[in-house]
């Protein structure tokens, strides 16, 4: 498919949601926010939105932050540097209070709303809005080349979705030059759902197999006319663009969709975020992170790479200063940036997120309780269907499984979400402790 001109994309700003508080991720938002989320061992969740952007040769970034984003803007300060011949450039923009506005963020279109000011300076042709939470891949020059051509106000790229899904997103009605008639943010009722049903031919037309979807979601991306975005910003006082802007600006606006059916995932909550992540250690993945022609940009740690001493792995992402030693196990697991997994030790279907430095008396960052384990994963110990944030201790001969777990608990040292165990940033798990 052809892409729009380099011209045409200069036009272009793009504003990046650092997403809300981020709850139903908890306990891995405790200290960070959705974005800042470690995946696939080494990357940020922001990374994949800001490589998208990067390889559409989009390079004038905003990313709007307000809860727990001290991670966020340390990872983008070391990783994203434009040169001084280059006019690209990622800029954050925290939420702040000033004279006019005593508020904090109160949803997306009131992130942007306050954000407002900064594309005043510059003026772009249009605006591209982002979620920063997404896994996915997309050249968002298709999809400005449609809004383009289409002369509409704004465009939401959009995918396909069976009946059970609808209550997760905003789901919508098309007429056939494909513009949007209807927008209902998670209907759950029979009577809200019904009217948005959609035939399989329409998915046909942009050689999309129907597979029983039968209606078509918000993906949460969202190319504006600028001029469009501020007069919609502003004749609308409503703090979110999928519960109030959009549903406004149908009765009286060019609304248009873009189709995509390639992979894409929302990472909002425990287990979507799970099963994302060791959908990764699968032969060929649904995502995949090795492909060249579109890799995913992050930091670079410089680290040695990882060290497997007579131990047996299946199935498994080991990232780079990773040490497994001898008689270990490791199956369907990612094992993370210097994560350490001691002798005879068992990890099958778990996200173990690695560490932030080497253990050691000259690399003492945090307060570490006195006899405590040491960073990793300990001699003998069974893990089992769980999340292990960074920099977790957890001693010699545990057993963690999510076997026979559900509902909600928080502990000191670990909670349970969606039936899996979480074991959070830096927790200490005394040696033979059963979770």
């Amino acid at each position: 498919m052809a892409v729009m001109s380099d011209y045409s994309i200069g036009q272009t700003a793009v504003l990046i949601l650092g997403g809300g508080q981020g709850t139903r991720l908890y306990p891995l938002t405790k200290s960070r926010s959705k974005p800042a989320v470690p995946v696939a061992g080494k990357y940020r969740l922001i990374d994949i939105s800001i490589s998208n952007c990067l390889h559409s040769r989009l390079d004038r970034l905003y990313i709007l932050t307000q809860f727990n984003s001290d991670s966020l803007h340390r990872h983008i300060a070391q990783t994203y540097r434009f040169d001084m011949f280059s006019k690209g450039f990622i800029q954050i923009l925290a939420a702040q209070q000033t004279p006019k506005n005593r508020h904090w963020y109160q949803g997306t279109a009131d992130a942007v709303r306050q954000s407002l000011e900064r594309l005043h300076q510059r003026q772009p042709e249009n605006v591209l809005i982002l979620s920063g939470d997404h896994l996915y891949r997309m050249d968002y020059r298709n999809l400005l080349r449609v809004h383009t051509e289409t002369n509409a106000d704004v465009t939401i790229s959009v995918f396909p979705v069976d009946r059970p899904r609808c209550k997760d997103f905003g789901i919508m009605k098309i007429n056939d030059k494909e513009e949007i008639v209807n927008f209902v943010e998670k209907p759950s009722t029979p009577e809200e759902i019904e009217p948005l049903r959609v035939p399989g031919e329409t998915f046909q037309k942009y050689k999309i197999e129907p597979k029983g979807r039968e209606f078509i979601a918000s993906m949460g991306i969202y190319a504006f006319k600028t001029r469009t975005l501020f007069e919609a910003l502003s004749e609308h006082d409503g703090s979110d663009f999928g519960k109030n802007i959009i549903p406004a600006m149908i009765k009286n606006k060019n609304v248009h969709a873009y189709f995509f059916d390639g992979y894409w995932e929302d990472i909002g909550t425990i287990a979507s975020f799970y099963e994302a992540s060791l959908s990764l250690t699968r032969p060929v993945p649904d995502f995949n992170f090795y492909d060249e022609d579109f890799m995913i940009h992050t930091r670079p740690r410089f680290l040695p790479g990882a060290k497997i001493n007579d131990a047996q792995v299946r199935s498994a992402i080991i990232c780079d200063g990773a040490i497994i030693s001898a008689g270990a196990t490791v199956e369907r697991t990612i094992v993370g940036l210097r994560g350490v997994i001691g002798e005879g030790a068992y990890v099958a279907d778990t996200v173990y997120m690695g560490a932030d430095y080497y253990d050691g008396p000259n690399n003492a960052f945090e307060d570490v309780p006195t006899g405590a384990p040491p960073l990793g994963i300990g001699a003998g110990t069974i893990i089992k269907g769980a999340i292990v944030d960074k920099n977790a201790r957890i001693g010699r001969n545990c057993r963690i499984s999510n076997e026979g777990k559900s509902g909600d608990v928080d502990q000191t040292n670990f909670s349970v979400r969606d039936g899996i165990v979480v074991i959070p940033r830096s927790a200490v798990i005394p040696d033979g402790t059963v979770i």
